[in-house]
This record gives structure tokens, C-alpha cells and sequence, in this order.
């Protein structure tokens, strides 16, 4: 069996930190691998970005302020599919029209919305006032968006990964912003050790896994948070509502796709008090903490939160 190098590169992409860990017989073969997989987040980055006024995600926007209707290609077609997936599993709480809710909450203000201001964006929202009949997306109300942003972050994680395989790699990791794919095992057949961070300690480990296969996604008020007279009001934001959650602190999952994991994770989270029971029900390893400082989950053991393995 040939010797494999490890090789590590790091860049940034939809306003994370990003890296991919691969083991290649070469470094040509390490660079060829891994610059594939950048290429391809660059792309969805480029197409599904709110940020960008040439992304296809902002021409649909630009349909749907009108009321109007929109082809889409097959790739957004099956985000689409798996979004109203996701809303019909989650009872409406995952939901890719609420985006437009960032037009009341600016976490970088320190400043609570009005309630008006919510209740007028709330008449915006709802996967069921859209029409999608594939490949056709049809706005019924002005001024609606859509933001694949929950989806499209972890649809690249796995698209990465796969690509990475696809190019003989056989052993590596994938992260973007947190959210993993293992591509293989370490080259002598030991797992990967993946730290979960506390969302309350900057410092701190809600726990520590060990995985050979899988993928891992957390949602939680980390970082992009407003606190008010000793209220801490996070990003994670309940469509039903326009409020954001305030049960949850943080949800990680364990999951084949990231994908599946991403969107596991932020519906535990804005299932508040039954997000605890939501992700017992769904069965995939999970670790929780709440408001309280309460953990939770199939991750968590008796033995000093031993790590977690998945074969």
C-alpha cells in the first residue's frame, strides 16, 4: 500500500473559516483533490448568496417581489424539495421564507424590533403561501424571499466531501464553519476528534466525538446575539413568532449527510421545550444544552461525557 502525506488547507467561504484534512499519495494529487471541492463551494456560495446581486438566489428574490413565478434548474430544484421537507416534518418551523425577518433583527445594533415592525414581516412568511410544483416557483405574495442559507452551507459540505472521494481521496474531513463531513478515518484507520464547543464558554466542550464516518452540524446562539437587561436573545428565529428562541443554547447532531444534521440540529432548537423530545423521536445522535445550562441527548453518558463513536 503506498504512503500517504497529510495535507491541510484552510480558506474562507459563506463567512467561515473553512478547511479540508485529506491524506494523498502526493501533494499534486492532496492539491488537485481539495481545490476541487473549494471550487465547488466557491460555486454555491456565488449562486445561493443573499449578499451578491448577480446570485441566482437574488433573482428569485427579485421574482418573488413581484408576485411572480420562476423555472428553476434541477440543483435548486432539490433544495427546494428538501426545504419543504424540512417545513412539513418541523411543523412549519424551519421555514426558508422567514429570512426577511432580518430586516427587523440587526444583531450588530444591540437593538430589540418593535412588534409592529415583526407582525408586518410576518405577513411575509410561509412556505405554504408559495406554489411549487417542480420546476416551477410561484410567489402568490408580494414582496416575499426565500434564503437557503439554513441548507445550502451543508449541501456544500457534503458535495465537497463526495468530490474529494471521488477524486481517490479515501481519508480526510471536510469543515465549513463548524459543520462536518468525514471523507475517511485517519490513514491508520483512527477516527476523527471532533470538539463540540459550549455555547455559553468561549472556552469550553459540551463534549468531545470520535468519528470514522458521518457527519456533524450544531445550530445554537454562539456568536450573533443581542443582550438586553440580562436577555439573551439569539439568531435562531421562530417563523411563527418573528422571536427568536429562547429554550435552546445549542443542538448538535450526528447524521450520514450534513445536510440531514444541519436542519436536525435547527429544528431541535426552534422546537423550544419539545425540541428535547423531537430529536429522541428522529433517533439520530444528538447533544443538547439549554438556557439553563441543562444537557441533554444520546450523546450524553454518565462517564464524564465519554466520547462518542460512529462506525
Amino acid at each position: 500500500m503506498p504512503q500517504l502525506n497529510y495535507y491541510h488547507y484552510d480558506f474562507k467561504a459563506m463567512g467561515s473559516p473553512c478547511s479540508i484534512q485529506l491524506y494523498a499519495g502526493n501533494s499534486a494529487l492532496g492539491k488537485r483533490a481539495a481545490q476541487l471541492a473549494m471550487d465547488d463551494v466557491y460555486r454555491l456560495e456565488t449562486r445561493y448568496s443573499r449578499y451578491r446581486d448577480d446570485s441566482f438566489l437574488s433573482e428569485i428574490n427579485r421574482t418573488a417581489a413581484g408576485g411572480g413565478r420562476i423555472i428553476v434548474d434541477d440543483e435548486t430544484a432539490g433544495l427546494l424539495d428538501y426545504a419543504a421537507t424540512c417545513y412539513q416534518q418541523s411543523d412549519g418551523l424551519f421555514d426558508i421564507t422567514s429570512g426577511i425577518l432580518r430586516q427587523a433583527w440587526d444583531f450588530k445594533s444591540g437593538v430589540i424590533p418593535e412588534q409592529e415592525t415583526i407582525h408586518a414581516l410576518l405577513k411575509k412568511i410561509g412556505w405554504h403561501k408559495l406554489i411549487w410544483q417542480r420546476p416551477v416557483l410561484t410567489f402568490t405574495v408580494p414582496d416575499m424571499q426565500i434564503d437557503l442559507g439554513g441548507v445550502v452551507k451543508e449541501y456544500a459540505v457534503d458535495r465537497a466531501a463526495a468530490l474529494c472521494w471521488n477524486a481517490g481521496i479515501r481519508h480526510g474531513i471536510v469543515n465549513l464553519g463548524g459543520d462536518v463531513k468525514i471523507i475517511g478515518p485517519h490513514d491508520d484507520g483512527s477516527p476523527w476528534r471532533i470538539a463540540i464547543r459550549h455555547p455559553r464558554q468561549p472556552e469550553g466542550l459540551l463534549t468531545t466525538l470520535l468519528l470514522h464516518s458521518g457527519a456533524v452540524a450544531s445550530s445554537g446562539d454562539y456568536e450573533r446575539c443581542i443582550t438586553l437587561n440580562g436577555v439573551r436573545y439569539g439568531h435562531v428565529l421562530n417563523p411563527k413568532t418573528g422571536w427568536p428562541v429562547n429554550y435552546m443554547a445549542a443542538v448538535s447532531v450526528i447524521g450520514d449527510f450534513c445536510v440531514v444534521a444541519g436542519s436536525a440540529s435547527t429544528i431541535g432548537m426552534l422546537k423550544e421545550e419539545q425540541g428535547a423530545d423531537w430529536l429522541d423521536a428522529l433517533g439520530l445522535p444528538h447533544v443538547w444544552v439549554n438556557v439553563h445550562g441543562e444537557m441533554g441527548g444520546s450523546l450524553v453518558n454518565d462517564e464524564a461525557h465519554k466520547p462518542y463513536r460512529l462506525i
